[in-house]
């Protein structure tokens, strides 16, 4: 049961990443801005979408 658990979480987890770019994609800021974000969340996926909440591009 471990395995189907943390296969769900790595899932949602997943999910959640893929929708954090698709919204840095879909933001007004610069290329440049978004191409940074994407790399530091694809690199630091944790703490990148953790920074990505509170500082990141906002619309």
């Amino acid at each position: 049961m471990g395995i189907e658990v943390g296969g769900l979480l790595g899932l949602i987890w997943l999910i959640i990443l893929v929708w954090a770019i698709v919204k840095v994609a879909k933001s007004p800021a610069g290329p440049v801005a978004k191409l940074l974000w994407i790399v530091v969340l694809l690199l630091f996926p944790l703490v990148g979408l953790i920074v990505w909440l509170l500082m990141g591009p906002k619309g």
